[in-house]
């Protein structure tokens, strides 16, 4: 049977984000029941022109996140809150989904997808939750039932994890959860 291939895509364009290593916990998780996983952080969302400027069409890191996503089995993103909702280069990067809109499965159709948020401070994670499980229904993705908020003035990351044992777990539930329901969904269409 083939391995299950997770992509993450999130962080911010600041090196060493929390919302990057909130998402590495999360596919460390998903890496760790098996999963193969793919990340494309914030240094490569940074970099990706603005969909549909000629450059966007022939950009390099954006034909790699849209063929990484056509062969993916489950997805997880990650987004700071930002003014209460998602950051510009996750926004972005969500964008140029839009060249699978032809795809025998077009965009995140029928996939699980994990959502993380963190903010500096409570307010911005519920908010930006919302506006990401919307965008990805709107993409025909089936979001988790655990969505992670972490507020990170009082949670950190570290290379040996997070310091708040509670939000590591769920980090590590999401990670699960998406290998588990995209065994589930394999399992169903094999059943077919």
């Amino acid at each position: 049977m083939r391995q299950l291939n997770i992509v993450g895509i999130g962080g911010t364009a600041k090196p060493s984000s929390s919302t990057e290593a909130a998402l590495r916990l999360a596919l460390d998780a998903a890496g760790a029941a098996g999963a193969r996983t793919r990340l494309f952080g914030g240094g490569e969302l940074a970099l990706l022109p603005h969909y549909l400027t000629p450059a966007a069409a022939d950009d390099a890191i954006g034909r790699a996140l849209v063929d990484a996503v056509r062969g993916a089995d489950a997805v997880l993103i990650a987004s700071p809150g930002y003014h209460g909702s998602v950051s510009g280069i996750v926004k972005n990067a969500l964008d140029y989904l839009e060249e699978t809109a032809r795809d025998a499965r077009p965009y995140l159709d029928g996939l699980p997808v994990g959502l993380i948020v963190t903010a500096y401070g409570w307010q911005a994670t519920g908010s930006t939750l919302a506006t990401l499980r919307a965008i990805v229904h709107a993409l025909r993705g089936w979001p988790t039932p655990l969505g992670v908020t972490v507020n990170s003035s009082q949670c950190r990351f570290a290379d040996d994890g997070c310091s708040d044992p509670a939000i590591a777990a769920q980090l590590a539930l999401v990670g699960q959860q998406l290998v588990d329901f995209a065994k589930l969904r394999r399992s169903a269409a094999t059943d077919a």
